[in-house]
């Protein structure tokens, strides 16, 4: 019994399998990265199979990038980076170190209703007058509002055969100076004589030519009413300072928008005179 009993644990023994040797892993540091972002590896020689096998691996720190990159060189030798930043727009009282100046129109007004566009003010047909000349600018300036229709404003603008109106002041409705892009319209209403286009709208585009060119200075109503409550021939103030228009004739007041930082552009006489009050272009010689 004991014979059987011991053959079979040796039987046993013999018949079990062995456990795979384990196998330990070591982080061992590189003198320098290895190409091409390849870890390399170092096995240790191999023992016995009847003892324990140990095998190191030699890893990298850390993974090496699988694309370089490269910043490409500038493709010509004398190029210059600019770096833009925004800053609040430059007025006249900052320019100079003063204070802007105040400033009121008082005048007969001429009053017309809304979506006023520029053939009304002034018709294509005299767009082959150039302001620069000072004969063809009082001519074009005899020929503000010729293309109202004479039903709805019989009383005119300019009186024909006159160059300059009586009229200081101009109140219109909603979208003034709609319609093309020319900047004949304000230039005539200036060259006429008027000083204020006071609306309850505008028309973005003359808005612009208006600053841009200096001619009038196209005031915003905050309240409406004005062009249906004024007439023709009142007698009107417009002061900028206060932003108010102000009938003399019926004692009514009407609330303005502030004008802002176009109102030096404007005063100075136009966006190329007003760089060059302020010094970002160079003056003109004998100025």
């Amino acid at each position: 019994m004991r014979a059987s009993k011991t053959c079979r644990c040796n039987l046993e023994e013999t018949a079990r399998p062995k456990k795979p040797p384990a196998l330990t892993f070591q982080h061992l540091p590189l003198q320098s990265p290895p190409p091409h972002g390849l870890a390399t590896m170092t096995a240790a020689p191999l023992l016995s199979l009847t003892d324990a096998a140990t095998v190191t691996v030699a890893l990298a720190p850390r993974r090496a990038p699988t694309r370089a990159r490269t910043q490409a060189a500038p493709r010509f030798s004398g190029a210059v980076s600019l770096r833009c930043r925004r800053t609040r727009p430059l007025t006249a009282a900052a320019a100079t170190g003063g204070s802007p100046s105040s400033a009121a129109f008082h005048g007969e007004c001429y009053v017309v209703g809304d979506n006023i566009d520029t053939d009304q003010i002034i018709p294509a047909e005299h767009l082959t007058l150039v302001p620069s000349k000072p004969d063809e600018y009082r001519k074009l300036g005899s020929f503000a509002f010729v293309g109202l229709p004479t039903a709805a404003y019989p009383i005119p603008f300019v009186v024909p055969g006159e160059e300059s109106s009586r009229y200081a002041v101009i109140i219109g409705g909603a979208n003034f100076g709609c319609g093309s892009s020319r900047e004949h319209a304000p230039v005539a209403l200036g060259a006429a004589g008027a000083r204020a286009v006071v609306a309850e709208g505008y028309a973005r585009i003359f808005f612009r030519n208006s600053v841009a060119t200096g001619e009038v200075y196209p005031l915003e109503l905050a309240d409406s009413g004005a062009s249906k409550e004024c007439k023709t021939g009142d007698v009107v103030t417009v002061d900028l300072d206060s932003s108010v228009l102000i009938n003399r004739t019926s004692g009514k007041q009407y609330k303005l928008k502030p004008i802002g930082d176009a109102g030096p552009v404007i005063e100075a006489g136009g966006i190329f005179a007003y760089a060059r009050k302020t010094g970002m272009i160079a003056s003109k010689s004998g100025e």
